[in-house]
């Protein structure tokens, strides 16, 4: 970016406005009179009398600004540990987004780096040891659980709802990024679901951990904050409720609403029909367009009374149709074009957000960012956990749901299978299915040729997503029952795998037919190489999620088409609420 066309769109440059204050000894962010009053005055941390007349920006080979500096604002940077919770929903792609373009606005000059500082002063970062993976792999699925909490912090919020909430998992998403990177799902869990929490570790204020007992047939927003629950009680409750592993965690509260709708310049929203919540949310909107931000947006997004028939699962769609609005404003030309709004949304983001560590700086959520910048909208899919009125509860006092199986676990195993819910990308994988049917057929073709004996067969077995131990149960029963003398154990697979898959080169087609024929093995398992192997080179077995033991027969091919009846909506598709 040149001198002249940085900051054009509104005359502000960022990375020109840091100017030392003799008087405080401090560098300061100070825009033009146009921009300074939408936007706060950033401190940058102060100089020592030791230290040269300006800083420089750092080269390749210098750290990056430590954590426990003084950054801008006069607070003390480092991972700052605050025991409550946050509220926000799926701003996961977006909230980041907007900081990470933030950032790489005035990236590369001395602002920078004390603006990086400053972004990372404003994160909150909560340990979660052992609930997560606590990172992401450029060649596996990401999954990312949005929580916003219930937690009544901040001006004006104690008038929604329990003034006095712990902060319980109020807004729930699970948002998985699919492996090539192309598409994503946002599954909302309702928070009045009966299900199990599952034992739970938590850090304790003075570093030790207390283990906060499970709980079977509970409500699942009370996996945050109920008995001290912290983030990692959620994500361990999601993953044994779906199946699916979550890496990592983003939380807000009340405030994100606000300030991130307020900091993009209002999020559109269409209503089919006035509203007047006398309720908790006060919400009164015409019928018709809206730009709403601030409180507005907040009572949007909260309100019980003024859509559907009231109850949390028709909230729970506004909240994705606001959302989606949200990230089509974000992602537009009007917002790409503003260094004001990019610099507003980097405040604005990284001080509504709770993290776990494995994110918990601005150069981990950049990385992160980078891998979710490319997906298309139209790509993106919302979509709810399929449930039914709790049958235990009377006719007519219904307030809790329980998981509607049949509709849910086709849902989650595509899920789980890394299977795109959107009629787009389907049509585009069109050619690729008929290529994929035209190989298999050429699979079947492959089986039909000669196999070796069992104990010529050198394998390898890992456990790409199978269950517990299933690659040395495997290993033991074909060394002890089948004969395979020479097969070994990999352990855990590197990556894991949608279905269980036979790797091997073109001279070990023998092998293979014989392992498939041991194992019931069906073609579409077989994944043949290009290059021969040497003689004592093993074939790769990796189980996956369809294995369930030995000899059985692999479980049903994940579905690639959900049920009509499982509610969904594409977020490039803005929707009037209803």
């Amino acid at each position: 970016m040149d001198a002249q066309s940085r900051g054009r769109a509104e005359e502000i440059d960022p990375a020109d406005q840091w100017v030392l204050n003799p008087r405080t000894g401090n560098y300061e962010l100070r825009l033009a009179d146009s921009a300074a009053q939408a936007r706060p005055k950033v401190t940058a941390p102060r100089r020592s009398p030791s230290a040269p007349s300006a800083p420089t920006a750092p080269s390749p080979g210098v750290p990056k600004p430590r954590r426990g500096d003084v950054p801008p604002g006069g607070r003390r940077g480092g991972r700052s540990r605050k025991g409550g919770g946050g509220g926000g929903r799926r701003k996961k792609a977006l909230i980041i987004t907007g900081g990470t373009l933030a950032f790489l606005l005035v990236g590369g000059s001395v602002a920078a780096y004390l603006y990086y500082d400053h972004l990372n002063g404003n994160l909150n970062v909560t340990d979660v040891a052992g609930a997560g993976t606590g990172g992401f792999k450029k060649d596996q699925a990401i999954n990312i659980l949005v929580i916003g909490t219930d937690k009544r912090t901040g001006a004006g919020n104690e008038a929604y709802g329990d003034k006095d909430s712990v902060g319980h998992a109020d807004t729930t998403i699970l948002f998985h990024v699919s492996k090539d990177r192309t598409n994503a799902t946002a599954l909302s869990i309702p928070r009045d679901l009966i299900t199990n929490i599952p034992a739970c570790p938590t850090k304790q204020p003075d570093g030790s951990t207390k283990t906060i007992a499970p709980s079977k047939g509970t409500r699942f927003n009370t996996s945050l904050g109920q008995e001290g629950r912290d983030a990692g009680c959620t994500m361990r409750t999601v993953k044994e409720l779906t199946g699916v592993e979550v890496d990592h965690f983003m939380m807000a509260d009340f405030n994100a609403v606000k300030t991130l709708s307020t900091a993009v310049g209002g999020v559109p929203v269409c209503l089919d029909k006035a509203v007047n919540d006398e309720g908790g949310s006060q919400l009164k909107l015409d019928a018709g367009e809206h730009r709403l931000s601030g409180e507005q947006a907040l009572a949007f997004v909260r309100t019980r009374h003024g859509f559907g028939n009231n109850s949390d699962l028709d909230r729970i769609r506004i909240q994705q149709q606001f959302l989606g609005s949200m990230m089509r404003e974000m992602k537009s030309k009007e917002t790409l074009t503003s260094p004001k709004k990019f610099l507003s949304l980097a405040e604005a983001a990284t001080k509504s957000l709770s993290v776990d560590s494995g994110i918990g700086s601005i150069g981990k959520l950049t990385d992160l960012a980078g891998e979710l910048k490319n997906i298309d909208m139209k790509n993106i899919t919302f979509t709810t956990l399929p449930v039914d009125d709790n049958p235990a509860e009377p006719v007519g006092k219904k307030a809790t749901v329980v998981v509607n199986k049949g509709l849910a676990d086709p849902l989650l195993q595509m899920i789980r299978g890394d299977v795109s819910l959107t009629e787009v990308e389907k049509k585009e994988q069109a050619a690729k299915e008929a290529a994929d049917a035209d190989a298999k057929a050429k699979q079947d073709a492959l089986l039909q040729g000669n196999r070796a004996a069992a104990g010529d067969v050198r394998v390898t077995v890992y456990n790409g997503g199978g269950p517990q131990g299933a690659a040395s149960t495997t290993l033991n029963w074909l060394q002890g029952s089948k004969g395979v003398s020479k097969a070994g154990q990999g352990g855990n697979a590197p990556a894991k795998v949608g279905a269980t898959q036979l790797e091997y080169a073109p001279n070990q087609a023998d092998q293979a037919r014989a392992l498939a024929d041991i194992m019931g093995l069906p073609a579409t398992a077989l994944k043949m190489g290009t290059a021969d192997a040497s003689a004592k080179t093993p074939m790769k077995l990796t189980l996956g999620p369809d294995f369930t033991q030995p000899g059985a027969a692999l479980s049903a091919p994940v579905p690639q088409q959900l049920p009509e009846d499982v509610q969904r909506s594409q977020a490039d598709k803005a929707i009037c609420a209803k």
